[in-house]
């Protein structure tokens, strides 16, 4: 991306907690949707920090479990010392704290806690709007892209995401999970219907849990956990690419 944008990224995650899979477990911030795009953004020479709109965050408990957590994954999620669980459990910043000048990409990390109060959020929106309008790179990954439809273009008034193509975790993802009417009780939406209303157009994998990726732009989604690393990896081409076409033409 052009010169004038940080190499520095914000990682959202989810503050909420409550117990709503069928066997009583709890959701919150899904582990490797976070890991891995820390991962992908640190390798790729980026500053990463972490802020939810409370300040507080909670595992979702699913996410602790095989197949979900296992070998290097779980290796860095039992080691207080690594850089992602430092930075996270003791850095991560309240929405309002943020001084989101700082930041030229913004990654929204999910669990189904994200479906409760990335809705709401008005400061992790409020950063990302920022991060658009000074043509960073907005990303989300699962129930992330939740977050996109309060984000609004000052130049459209309309959701960032309008006219777009994106994807995010499947109605039929809910439905093997068993949570789908657990969450229509709770009153939320799923992201196909958050997306639809704000005028996007979603798109959805074969599976609901193949590893797929979309990229629209500066807008970047991914559909499940499989997909975090995947998008991460769109999102760095999407802020390094412009950088990359400008300098071509300066040379040519």
């Amino acid at each position: 991306m052009l010169k004038t944008l940080p190499r520095k990224a914000l990682i959202s995650v989810s503050s909420f907690q409550g117990a709503i899979f069928p066997d009583g477990s709890k959701t919150g911030v899904f582990f490797t949707e976070a890991l891995h795009p820390f991962e992908v953004l640190t390798a790729a020479g980026f500053e990463v920090d972490f802020a939810s709109e409370t300040g507080s965050f909670g595992f979702d408990e699913f996410s602790l479990t095989p197949p979900f957590l296992a070998g290097s994954d779980k290796a860095v999620h039992d080691n207080a010392n690594s850089p992602f669980m430092a930075k996270l459990t003791s850095h991560c910043m309240k929405a309002s704290d943020v001084n989101s000048g700082q930041y030229g990409l913004f990654f929204a990390s999910a669990g189904h806690a994200a479906l409760y109060d990335y809705p709401q959020a008005k400061g992790l929106q409020a950063i990302a709007l920022d991060i658009w309008n000074r043509g960073g790179v907005l990303a989300a990954v699962c129930h992330g892209p939740v977050l996109l439809p309060g984000i609004i273009d000052p130049k459209t008034g309309k959701s960032v995401i309008a006219g777009k193509t994106v994807t995010g975790f499947t109605t039929e993802g809910e439905m093997v999970l068993n949570v789908l009417d657990r969450l229509k009780s709770d009153g939320v939406r799923t992201v196909l219907d958050a997306v639809s209303e704000a005028g996007a157009e979603y798109s959805s994998p074969m599976s609901a849990f193949d590893d797929y990726s979309v990229t629209a732009g500066r807008i970047i989604t991914g559909t499940n956990p499989a997909s975090a690393r995947s998008a991460a990896e769109r999102t760095v081409r999407a802020f390094d690419t412009p950088a990359e076409s400008l300098l071509k033409k300066l040379l040519s």
